[in-house]
């Protein structure tokens, strides 16, 4: 199957990415890769850098989800899968939403 548009644009929280990843653990039958680390050290007061703000820090995560959800793009029966359209193509995420595979029409 294809993605309705050949590229999109949509702004993802840390936690968006955790939902993906669960749905298709839960719903598919396919390797889920992990996520880059949650960074819970970074997080706590009293540090001499900037934490989770640091530029560094930062565009080591967006690497690090940029290659989770291109193995994910890329894999056969994961391009399948609801959830992966809805997380990639819309601006909101419906969590109430009915798991399932799109079907090519």
């Amino acid at each position: 199957p294809v993605f309705r548009v050949k590229e999109s644009s949509v702004r993802r929280r840390y936690s968006d990415f955790e939902w993906l990843r669960n749905e298709l653990e839960r719903d598919s039958k396919i390797v889920v890769p992990p996520l880059p680390s949650k960074a819970l050290k970074r997080q706590l007061p009293f540090r001499g850098d900037d934490g989770i703000y640091e530029e560094d820090f930062i565009e080591d995560r967006r690497s690090g989800l940029e290659g989770f959800i291109n193995k994910i793009a890329g894999h056969p029966l994961a391009q399948n899968e609801r959830c992966l359209h809805m997380f990639l193509q819309e601006a909101n995420i419906d969590r109430n939403y009915v798991p399932g595979k799109i079907r090519n029409t």
